[in-house]
């Protein structure tokens, strides 16, 4: 995976599993919420129902009082109460009922088919031994009991809470019930709009990552777009740099065969021919002689011309004997030809230098020693070269009369200065130069081992 498919993934991913998080615990939140509200609804719902219901006995207990109270309990008395119960009613389903302590129904206002049936044993769906749990409840004297119920105006069993009472001078047992269909519908309102309100946040949060995904997926591509224009100009330049230093390679090596060698050359065939004319016509035989040593002298010269070419462009020191003794070879050839005082010194280190380190050092030196030939005006040049296991430092140091840095280094003339620069950042070296009238210091320093990063 390319870096910046890898700064997308890592941009992507983090925000995908937040939304994820956060996705879960506002589904998990607004359940509980949900839970919790439709908890309160039914419980607001049923304690109002079970203050109507009781309001309800009450008033049914209040309108049979005077039969009840008066009565002797004669069968008189307690038909009269039953049919006063029996034409009570309240809302559409609401009907008292009256059962006595064995389980018989006495009175049932919608269901009259119930009326003298021993119901003890009847259970609902669930169950639940209806009549039993009624009695109980009103003879512990708590009242209230849910439970299923047929419920006479749609034929279907339907959850009911009922209030019971007591009549315990005749051994009845009186209620009233409500059915309980409302409080369900409003508890599935409660949930259905809590499950609403989540589908509402789900599709908000959706939104916004959906939004942030494409922010980061075109951020992402911005990058890239830039990267690779900055890859571009990067390439560019270094295609520019590379060709400018081949053709400034291939200028210096035809200025030197051109103005060097060529003109050798042609001195040597005149001298060959003059050579050649003299000692064929047979006069002047030791003149011919001397042309044609002079002539080999000169060629000579051309070889070592040659010689010389050929070690500025690769020495052969470098590979057989290392990179000591090819500074120290250069060192002298230089000293040889500029007429300058060089000294060098190393400590002949064995270190293992990485691949091209070598060759680099030994172009920083010649680059530094023509640059001193040129420009410096300097008597005497001093190179160090140290080495060690964990780097390796070249020093050079002429007496010339100095330069200013900065203004070299921001004209950016030639591979000088920023050749020398750019071979020592590939190494992750470290490169100083100090100039001053009478000194000028050149100062590399490159680690053992290259960097992770330039592998």
């Amino acid at each position: 995976m390319q870096l910046k498919h890898k700064i997308v993934a890592l941009g992507i991913l983090p925000l995908v599993l937040a939304i994820a998080v956060i996705c879960a615990l506002v589904i998990s939140l607004n359940r509980q919420l949900g839970d919790q509200q439709a908890q309160l609804i039914e419980d607001s719902i049923l304690m109002s129902k079970r203050a109507e219901l009781k309001n309800y006995v009450e008033m049914a207990k209040s309108l049979i009082e005077p039969l009840y109270d008066n009565g002797q309990g004669d069968a008189r008395a307690q038909q009269q109460v039953l049919e006063e119960l029996r034409k009570l009613s309240f809302g559409i389903n609401g009907y008292f009922f009256v059962y006595d302590h064995e389980g018989r129904s006495l009175m049932h206002a919608r269901q009259s088919e119930l009326v003298g049936k021993y119901l003890w044993d009847m259970k609902d769906p669930h169950g639940l031994p209806v009549i039993q749990a009624l009695l109980k409840s009103a003879q512990s004297g708590e009242g209230f009991q849910r439970y299923a119920w047929n419920k006479p105006s749609s034929g279907q069993v339907t959850d009911k809470l009922a209030y019971v009472v007591m009549l315990d001078r005749w051994g009845w047992m009186l209620g009233t019930g409500i059915y309980l269909e409302d409080v369900e519908r409003a508890t599935q309102q409660a949930r259905a709009e809590v499950a609403q309100g989540i589908r509402k946040t789900m599709v908000a949060i959706a939104v916004v990552a959906l939004v942030a995904v494409l922010f980061v997926f075109a951020t992402g591509m911005t990058l890239n777009v830039s990267e690779h224009r900055l890859a571009d100009k990067k390439l560019q330049r270094l295609t520019q740099r590379i060709v400018s230093l081949q053709e400034e390679e291939r200028s210096r090596v035809s200025r030197e065969l051109h103005d060097g060698i060529s003109q050798v050359l042609v001195s040597i065939k005149f001298q060959f021919e003059l050579a050649s004319h003299l000692l064929e016509s047979g006069q002047n035989h030791d003149k011919g002689l001397g042309a044609l040593r002079d002539a080999t002298a000169r060629l000579g010269d051309a070889i070592g011309e040659v010689r010389s070419l050929s070690h500025d462009l690769r020495s052969s020191l470098l590979d057989t004997l290392g990179l000591s003794a090819a500074i120290g070879q250069l060192a002298a050839e230089f000293e040889q030809r500029s007429g300058l005082t060089v000294t060098y010194d190393d400590n002949e280190f064995d270190c293992q230098l990485v691949d091209g380190a070598a060759v680099s050092l030994f172009r920083i030196v010649q680059e530094g020693l023509t640059n001193i030939e040129r420009h410096a005006r300097a008597r005497h040049v001093s190179i160090t070269l140290r080495g060690c296991e964990q780097s390796v430092r070249l020093t050079v140091v002429d007496d010339g009369v100095g330069f200013n840095v900065a203004q070299v280094e921001r004209r950016q003339l030639g591979i000088g200065l920023r050749n020398i620069r750019e071979r020592v950042e590939h190494f992750g070296g470290r490169f100083e130069l100090i100039s001053t009238p009478g000194r000028s210091e050149l100062d590399v320093l490159l680690p053992m081992k290259l960097p992770t990063n330039k592998r």
